[in-house]
Parts: C-alpha cells; structure tokens; sequence
C-alpha cells in the first residue's frame, strides 16, 4: 500500500484542508477557499522572484471536463486574498455544482506535485485513491455526480512561477483513478474511533458507547453536519443544517470595517486571529495604530453558541433512534473556535433542564481530512483485498 497515492480533501467553506498520502510519506496542506479572476495587465512582477513564496503566487488555468469555460485563469488560496476582486463561497453554497470547487481541489493535489517535483517542468501525478467531504445536506443527491466529475484526467498549469525560466509554466497532469465521498461529521467519527496507520478499532469505548447512540456536530463555515452513530453506524434519520460560522465572521468584518477603518482581505484571515486566541484579536489600519476587535468578536461568537446548542437539541429530539444518547460530540473548525462560548452556553441550557454535555476532542478542526484518509485506505484496500492482511478494510 506504500507505493500507491491517496489524496483526503476537506471541502471546505472557509478553507481546503488535505492530506497526501505520496508513496507511504505523509504531507499535510491547508489553502483558503479563495478565488480571483487573472488580468494579465495587472500583474505585478516582484523586484527578487526569488524571494517569492509560491503559495503566495497560486496563477492557475485548469483544463478538466468539469470545468466549462477552461480559457480563464485564476489566483487561488492565499494569492486570492490579495486580490480586490477575490470571490468567496456564498451561503449555503452547492459544492458539487461549483467550478471553484473543482479549480480549487485540482489546483491543491497539482501544488503537491510541484512543491515535491520542483526540478520537472511537465508532470504527471496519479491519485490511486481520491477521498473527499460534502456536507450532509448534499451528500446523498450530490455524491455520485461528483465521483464522476473528479474521476479522470485533468490538467492544471501553474503560470508565473517563481524559479522557472519563461514562459515560467508548469503543466501539471492529474490522473485520477478513483474516488470516494464521505459525508461531513461521519469522517470525524472515523477519525476518533481508527488508527490512522493500522486502521484498526483505536477507541473501543467510543464504539461500545455508539450501542446507545452518539451525536455529533460539526460546525463550519455555512452548514453544521449532524451526525447519529447507533451500533458503530450512522443513523439515517439524521439530518445536516444550513448554519455556521461564515455569516457572524461577515457580521464582525462588516462591524471592524465600519467602526476601525480595517478591511479583512477575507474570511479566512479573521479566521487565521481566531484560531490564534485572544491574544490576536486586534488589527493595525494605520502604521503604529492596534485596535482591539475582541468586543466585535465575543459577542458574535456567543450567539453562534447558543444557536448551535439550539440546533443539538432539535435534532436530538427529532430522532428516535438517537434518542438517550451517551455522547454528544462537538467538532470541526468553527466549534473549536468557539469551545470556550460553546461551554459557557451549555451551562445556561443545563440550568433550563435540557444538558447537553459536550465532550471537545484534541483537533477538532483535523477531524474530518483525517477522516477521509482512512476512508481513501480502506476503499483502496476493499477492491484489493490480497493488500488487506493486517488491516481493518471492512467499512462497518
């Protein structure tokens, strides 16, 4: 299994979060869901190219048969932050309709082949096993079509490349063979219950505590993706919420810009000084100038919280099959963000008679890309069953 490639991508609203699987060597990467039109008149070259930061200079041109218009060129991820015309994902987006999100995930897996390859100037990059997320409120009418737009090949060329002579191009072929969709908040529960390596049963008592039903929440940036484990499987009456974090950042860009005179390049730069702690929670709109935003911040925060435990409790009441359930999970991005108004607002539904007692595993955000790579494992091991010795390749 060492000398095949699996690539798990998060599809994320706010960020793209990966894991490569390259020949048994381990990568991890993250790139902001960001997108901006190229102009070639606009293009400022660096005065030392070779103090340039490549993520920093993601210029794309994607040609792949999910993409229609296969002429434009892109910035993408921290490139696009930079950019006055950068386009952000827009509420309750549909992940699998979206160009972006085809641009974004070629784009990712193409950047690992050319930071690991920097010396070719055409490559070619096979995925043996392509693993990736949607949310729960799209994943059983959007899973297939999206199997079968990534399965193929497509092609990414990188423009403007720093260190490479002109027409400074790398094109980039990326074949993939086969792929697997997994719904958000199942992949967390996979992650807390597998061995990464072995993928074997790592926490027993998480399964046996599934007997009586678990629920988990997994807030990010436009939906919370609730899932009920009963008997080690999701339950099927459960369902996701178009609710998450990206409407109280836009409300907290939107106070910052008009109260300090700061504007946030993108969502995922407020939420870089979020992950950070409070510790970061200023801007700077003048040389020499620091505001505290902290009192934009915290209250925002606090109604996500409350809202998020209102959602619990709904679809914990909706469901008789998970009904008394032993744990209730709080995961991803936004909630690990959020865990000390999460907590703070649990006591108040405790005092109101309905607890909801939340345990907070150690990388909350991680979860689901972790995830997603058992599952690009186990799928690959399932349709090769003579590699499967010493290794859990059921899906149960």
């Amino acid at each position: 299994m060492n000398s095949n490639n699996f690539l798990a991508v998060d599809v994320g609203n706010s960020w793209y979060k990966a894991l490569v699987s390259d020949q048994g060597e381990m990568f991890d990467y993250q790139m902001p869901n960001a997108i901006a039109l190229f102009d070639e008149e606009f293009y400022e070259k660096p005065y030392d190219e070779e103090d340039m930061d490549l993520e920093e200079n993601l210029i794309v041109e994607i040609k792949s048969p999910s993409i229609q218009d296969r002429r434009e060129i892109f910035y993408i991820g921290k490139s696009a932050m930079q950019q006055k015309n950068v386009s952000l994902t827009s509420f309750n987006n549909q992940k699998v309709d979206e160009e972006r999100t085809y641009l974004l995930l070629f784009a990712t897996a193409a950047y690992h082949a050319l930071l690991t390859n920097p010396a070719e100037e055409d490559l070619h990059f096979t995925i043996d096993q392509l693993a990736v997320s949607l949310p729960t409120t799209q994943y059983k009418e959007k899973k297939d079509l999206f199997k079968q737009r990534l399965i193929g090949n497509h092609t990414v060329i990188f423009h403007k490349v720093p260190g490479v002579r002109e027409p400074k191009e790398v094109a980039i072929k990326i074949q993939i063979e086969d792929v697997i969709v997994g719904a958000e908040g199942a992949l967390a529960y996979l992650a807390l219950t597998r061995d990464q390596e072995t993928l074997m049963i790592s926490d027993d008592s998480l399964v046996k505590d599934s007997s009586k039903g678990i629920l988990i929440g997994d807030l990010g940036g436009d939906s919370v993706d609730f899932v009920g484990i009963k008997k080690n499987k999701p339950v099927a009456s459960i369902e996701g919420e178009p609710f998450g974090i990206n409407q109280y950042l836009d409300h907290i860009i939107q106070k910052v810009s008009k109260n300090e005179m700061y504007s946030f390049n993108s969502r995922s730069e407020l939420e870089e000084k979020l992950v950070a702690g409070q510790s970061e929670w200023y801007v700077e709109p003048f040389a020499g100038v620091r505001k505290d935003i902290s009192k934009y911040i915290n209250p925002q925060l606090r109604l996500m919280a409350i809202k998020y435990l209102e959602h619990f409790d709904r679809v914990r009441s909706r469901s008789n099959e998970i009904k008394g359930a032993s744990r209730y999970i709080a995961v991803g991005g936004a909630a690990e963000i959020a865990e000390k108004q999460i907590k703070e607002a649990a006591v108040k539904w405790n005092e109101r008679g309905r607890p909801i007692d939340l345990l907070f595993p150690e990388n909350m955000s991680k979860l689901n890309v972790q995830g997603l790579m058992i599952l690009a494992k186990m799928q690959w091991i399932s349709k090769n069953k003579e590699y499967a010795d010493g290794y859990a390749y059921t899906k149960s």
